[in-house]
């Protein structure tokens, strides 16, 4: 998930070209100087997220309607198999309400293979139990180190909490019904290490803010400040890495069936939708309106797919989700999550394959680990589980996105991106990333979740305006039009470590509105069908 940051840079920076003192893409340029008064075709974009508001005032324009069906009405008009998918469909729902926390992947593979080799004689298996065998050690590892890690953390935060609160109570039972002043704090004898904490909590906040309205307020300022760090090692332990928490039954699919189709609900926004409107908006905001933010892209529909829980993602879900896509008319797809492990590769590389069958760009995150995915597994990726001859298979209607600071020189990368020479196709605004979020609100956030709908949306401007582009073609002239840096910058997740910024992916550079456009224009296209029109489009049973 991203951070919540402070705005460092201007709101729209990543909109901006270099020459406005910003690497942003350039999409202000090319709207003014190559794109006023061009015609433009509607484009399909698919949000495979957490869920989207999509009543927001800054996206409800652009949210796609399903045009074969009737709101509300409990049938499924356009025979799709899904009810009353108005804007998309929400893969991790149910009849009875919908899953928000789940666990990471490794958790689910760790349960999966406990229960076969917890008391297992590794000297009496089989070949390939063998191997089973020691990837269930990996999981129980790994599992393990992260249950002891969350522990220790929630005891230090909580202990951290007691002593503060302890502090503050302190204080107010020596300083009676006194004002919390500096002047009646000098007359506190300073006798243990409790009023000691009290009195420095309280020196420290009246020099920030002049002013104490109580010691309950203090309290209360406290718990706000611990309270995230406290929630989050609690769910981590409750169920991120807890094998017992299973969430699933609220869908009510068969799980073990990776290959059913039709499970879920039209609830496409779901209980946090944080994330997803966030990453809608950078897509596809409306622009120019007035109010809030741009989006990149100017003619555009946006399609929810509810897929991605407070949790790891589930490769049924994803592979649904992109098929969904697919069949219901969009031509870019974002997906801005990923994880260490997967459960069911296998579903997901036949979904990605259906994807390019279908002429659909697919646009990802490469993940906040700050690690290299050249040596370090993020899945879901652009290479087949299933190898061919002379190798892996690569989708070529796949991009890969790492994250750019909107710093200059060597904190181009953003610290916490991961980058790959030959896992991670190209860099994108991915800091202070102002957009959208639940209620008609806007915050800045951060991550390559942020990065990747921004490319999402620089390739939904090119498919709108150069239609008969295929995907294929998109996002080679993304990458061939991207602006390349050649400064050696510090290296991701690494303590100092720099390097050639061009070693940091695939095209070493920064996706480009301006240039892909104007690169576009000299290109014939390749693609084989049409665009699906938003207004006929009758979905594949």
């Amino acid at each position: 998930m991203p951070l919540i940051m402070l705005g460092q840079a201007p709101e729209n920076w990543f909109h901006m070209d270099i020459a406005d003192g910003y690497q942003g893409v350039s999409s202000d340029k090319a709207y003014s100087e190559l794109l006023s008064g061009k015609s433009s075709q509607t484009v399909v974009v698919a949000i495979i997220d957490s869920g989207m508001d999509y009543d927001h005032e800054d996206l409800a324009d652009n949210m796609w309607v399903n045009p074969g069906e009737i709101a509300g009405n409990g049938i499924d008009d356009d025979k799709n198999g899904y009810i009353d998918d108005i804007h998309g469909w929400n893969f991790i729902g149910g009849a009875n309400g919908n899953v928000n926390a789940d666990t990471y992947e490794v958790t689910r593979l760790y349960k999966k293979y406990k229960y076969k080799y917890e008391n297992a004689d590794p000297s009496q298996l089989s070949k390939k139990d063998a191997v089973e065998y020691s990837k269930y050690k990996i999981y129980e590892k790994a599992v393990n180190a992260e249950l002891d890690k969350a522990n220790n953390r929630l005891d230090s935060y909580n202990e951290q909490k007691s002593q503060l609160i302890g502090g503050i109570n302190a204080l107010e039972s020596a300083m009676g019904d006194d004002a919390i002043t500096l002047e009646n704090l000098a007359k506190i004898e300073a006798n243990t290490d409790q009023l000691v904490m009290g009195m420095n909590i309280v020196t420290n906040v009246l020099s920030e803010t002049g002013a104490i309205e109580s010691f309950g307020s203090l309290r209360d300022m406290i718990d706000a400040e611990l309270e995230g760090a406290i929630s989050y090692y609690q769910g981590v332990l409750d169920h991120a890495y807890n094998i017992d928490f299973n969430p699933r039954t609220i869908v009510g699919d068969d799980y073990s069936n990776s290959n059913e189709r039709y499970y879920g609900n039209n609830d496409v926004e779901g209980p946090d939708a944080l994330h997803g409107t966030h990453v809608g908006g950078i897509v596809g905001a409306v622009r120019n309106n007035g109010i809030g933010m741009n989006g990149v892209a100017d003619n555009v529909k946006l399609m929810s797919i509810r897929t991605v829980p407070n949790g790891d993602e589930r490769d049924k879900d994803v592979a649904n989700a992109i098929r969904y896509a697919v069949d219901n008319g969009a031509s870019i797809v974002n997906m801005s999550f990923g994880k260490g492990y997967s459960w069911d590769k296998g579903v997901v590389d036949a979904a990605m394959q259906y994807a390019a069958k279908n002429d659909v760009l697919l646009v990802h995150a490469a993940g906040n680990a700050g690690q290299n995915n050249d040596i370090s597994d993020n899945f879901p990726n652009d290479m087949a589980k299933k190898k061919k001859l002379f190798g892996a298979k690569i989708y070529k209607n796949w991009i890969e996105v790492g994250a750019l600071s909107f710093k200059q020189g060597a904190d181009f990368p953003a610290t916490f991106s991961n980058y790959g020479k030959a896992q991670v196709d190209i860099f994108a605004p991915g800091v202070s990333i102002y957009a959208t979020t639940p209620g008609d609100n806007y915050a800045p956030l951060q991550g390559t979740s942020m990065a990747s709908p921004v490319v999402a949306g620089v390739a939904a401007m090119v498919r709108s305006y150069y239609p008969s582009l295929s995907a294929r073609q998109v996002k080679d002239l993304l990458l061939a039009t991207s602006v390349k840096l050649n400064d050696k910058v510090n290296i991701p997740g690494s303590d100092g470590d720099m390097a050639p910024f061009s070693s940091l992916s695939v095209t070493g550079g920064v996706v480009n509105a301006y240039n892909a456009l104007k690169a576009a224009s000299a290109i014939k296209g390749k693609r084989k069908k049409k665009f699906l029109s938003n207004t006929s489009y009758t979905p594949k049973v």
